[in-house]
C-alpha cells in the first residue's frame, strides 16, 4: 500500500473528566494516565453507529499515537449502586445452573471506586487506509451515538476532530499539531515551542501495553491483547510567535528598586 493510500486522523481529547480503564472492572475501576486504544476505538465505533456485536477488525489495524498536552490530575469517585427494582444485589456465587445468586443476607447497595483524570487534554493520531480514515473523520464530526472519553459520563469539550493529514509517520503528525492545552495553561508560557510526552504504536517499540480489544460484545466479554509501543518527547509549536524576553518578564526588571530582604534589615 503506497503513501497516497493512507491518511492520518487527528483527534483532540479534552473534557472535565476522562477515564481510560483498559481491562479494569468490578469494584475497582481504574484509569490509565493516557487514552487507551480500546477507549479510542470505542469512540470511533460509537461515531459510526456500530453495535457492540460488530467486528472491530478494521479498527484494530489502525496505528495509534497519543500526545499528552495537559496531563490532568487524578480524581477518585465514591460511587454507590443498587438494583432499580429494589431486589438484593447479585453475589459472586453461582448455583448449579451457573446463575449468580442474590446476596445473603440481602445487600441492596454496593460501593465501587472509580478513578478519573481531571482537566486533561490529549492529541491522538490514527494512521490507516485512506478510505477508512476519511469515513471515520466524517463520523466523528457527525456521530451516530454521543461520543465519550472512556466512559459514558465523560462527554468531550468542543469538537473532537482536528481533521485529516496526508500520510506521514505518527511522530511527524503529532509534531505538526499546535499545543492544545487549555488557554490558562498556554498563557503561562511565552515560548514558541514546548516539549510534550508521547506514546506511539511501533512493532519495534521497547514497551508493550495491554489495551487492544477483540470485541465490545457484553455477552461474550472483551479480551485484550498487547501491542508494542515506544515512548518519546516531542517539540511542538505553542502558537506564540515571539519568545519570552528576559528583560521584560523577570521580576527584577519590573521592580528594579525592590529588595525583598530590606524589611529584615539585611
Amino acid at each position: 500500500m503506497t503513501g497516497t493510500d493512507r491518511a492520518v486522523l487527528v483527534l483532540r481529547l479534552a473534557a472535565p473528566l476522562q477515564s481510560w480503564g483498559g481491562p479494569s472492572s468490578y469494584n475497582q475501576r481504574e484509569t490509565r494516565p493516557q487514552p487507551t486504544k480500546s477507549g479510542i476505538l470505542g469512540l470511533l465505533a460509537a461515531a459510526e453507529g456500530r453495535d457492540r456485536e460488530a467486528s472491530l477488525t478494521d479498527l484494530v489495524g489502525l496505528q495509534l499515537g497519543v500526545r499528552v498536552d495537559q496531563p490532568g490530575t487524578l480524581l477518585r469517585d465514591y460511587h454507590t449502586y443498587s438494583d432499580y427494582r429494589g431486589v438484593p444485589l447479585l453475589s459472586a456465587k453461582t448455583n448449579a445452573k451457573g446463575q449468580q445468586t442474590r446476596t445473603a443476607p440481602a445487600k441492596h447497595t454496593g460501593v465501587t471506586r472509580r478513578f478519573y483524570l481531571q482537566d486533561a487534554v490529549f492529541v491522538a493520531a490514527l494512521r490507516g487506509p485512506k478510505a477508512l480514515v476519511q469515513s471515520l473523520e466524517e463520523a466523528v464530526r457527525n456521530p451516530a451515538f454521543p461520543l465519550c472519553l472512556g466512559r459514558r459520563s465523560c462527554p468531550p469539550t468542543g469538537p473532537v476532530s482536528l481533521g485529516l493529514r496526508t500520510d506521514s509517520p505518527l511522530k511527524e503528525a503529532l509534531e505538526d499539531v499546535p499545543w492544545q492545552a487549555g488557554s490558562y495553561r498556554r498563557r503561562q508560557t511565552r515560548d514558541t515551542t514546548v516539549s510534550l510526552e508521547a506514546t506511539i504504536e511501533d512493532p519495534a517499540g521497547d514497551r508493550n501495553t495491554l489495551d487492544v480489544p477483540d470485541t465490545f460484545n457484553l455477552k461474550t466479554g472483551t479480551r485484550f491483547v498487547r501491542r508494542d509501543v515506544r515512548h518519546l518527547w516531542l517539540t511542538v509549536p505553542t502558537g506564540h510567535t515571539q519568545p519570552a524576553h528576559p528583560d521584560t518578564d523577570t521580576g527584577a526588571a519590573r521592580y528594579p528598586d525592590h529588595d525583598p530582604f530590606a524589611l529584615l534589615g539585611w
